[in-house]
């Protein structure tokens, strides 16, 4: 009979704590880094989390909790890593531990910005980790809806099914379904450009647009979604399915979107900065804005990218939201 696996999750934000919900939900034993003592100590005596999804309740008997990341990767067979990518580099390099023999999980809503890299790719990279054993947890899911057991799905990609079914049903309850995809490469852009259109959405909103022209800029973005995808990677994907287009949905219109906030706050005259300091989160969909851009200046044949480029113009070379999003709204049909 073959040993169970055992699962770890890196990272103590809001998905994070939701994605050891699930898993607690099906193993006897998660393993769990958090960079903070303090909120590793506040966990230990008050049984849930002191930042986010504080509702949720843990059994401590299920939870192997460490401030040390190497104690934790070497504790784990499944490493799911949670970590913003803004951060996830500089938590990397403490890794002492080989990790090339480990099936990595990325549930990281970006790519790495230091590199322009795919968190995949990086692991891949850097760290020797097959293909094989690389895998991407895309939604639509929010994290606050698993805090309070709503019906959510999950798509979890990998090169080997079988893989990609044990990490499924190990995510798996009454209120999560699981499907599997083997477009881990556009999956995991996907989970990334939903956030660029995420913070659009939040900025027409914050300009005053209204539900029909939210409706026409989601139906624009997954078009262009689509096209850096396909640019990036060419496969036979149906890009209505839900890892694509109804996690774009979710992020984009809902009301538990931080990307979505950060660009209502900038539509309505905040700069970059002090949206960024009024917000508890990280919106990744601002360092994924200028991923993106890049990927695409980097292509000989630039890929038609207008809601990115608008986004990307607001954010980073200081344009006036207001007439940026009427130039765009000439180009959208």
């Amino acid at each position: 009979m073959e040993k169970p696996l055992k699962y770890a999750v890196f990272g103590a934000g809001s998905w994070a704590t939701a994605i050891v919900k699930m898993l607690c939900e099906n193993l006897n034993e998660v393993g769990w880094y958090m960079r903070s003592v303090y909120t590793k100590e506040y966990l230990l005596k008050e049984q849930h989390n002191p930042n986010y999804l504080s509702s949720v309740e843990f059994n401590l008997k299920q939870l192997k909790l460490s401030n040390d990341i190497n104690e934790i990767a070497d504790y784990a067979d499944v490493l799911i890593f949670v970590i913003p990518s803004a951060f996830m580099h500089s938590e990397l390099e403490k890794l002492t531990v080989n990790i090339s023999n480990k099936t990595i999980v990325s549930a990281v809503k970006g790519i790495m910005p230091e590199s322009g890299l795919l968190v995949g790719e990086h692991f891949h990279n850097i760290y020797n980790v097959p293909y094989d054993n690389i895998a991407v947890i895309a939604g639509p899911c929010h994290a606050e809806e698993v805090a309070l057991e709503r019906l959510s799905y999950l798509t979890i990609s990998c090169s080997e099914a079988k893989k990609a079914k044990a990490i499924a049903k190990n995510l798996s309850s009454d209120y999560i379904k699981t499907k599997i995809s083997d477009d881990i490469i556009g999956v995991e852009y996907a989970v990334m450009l939903k956030n660029i259109y995420a913070i659009a959405a939040g900025i027409a909103h914050g300009l005053g647009y209204g539900d029909n022209f939210q409706s026409v800029l989601m139906s624009n973005s997954i078009r262009e979604m689509k096209r850096f995808i396909k640019k990036m990677h060419k496969m036979k994907r149906n890009i209505n399915n839900s890892a694509y287009l109804g996690d774009l949905l979710v992020t984009g219109y809902s009301t538990f979107s931080r990307n979505r906030m950060f660009g209502n706050m900038i539509g309505k005259g905040y700069t970059v900065k002090s949206a960024q300091m009024e917000m508890s989160m990280i919106a990744e969909g601002y360092y994924a804005t200028k991923s993106a851009h890049v990927l695409n200046q980097k292509n000989t044949k630039k890929t038609q990218l207008p809601i990115i480029n608008a986004v990307y113009e607001i954010l980073y070379q200081g344009k006036d939201p207001k007439k940026t999003f009427k130039k765009l709204t000439e180009r959208l049909d």
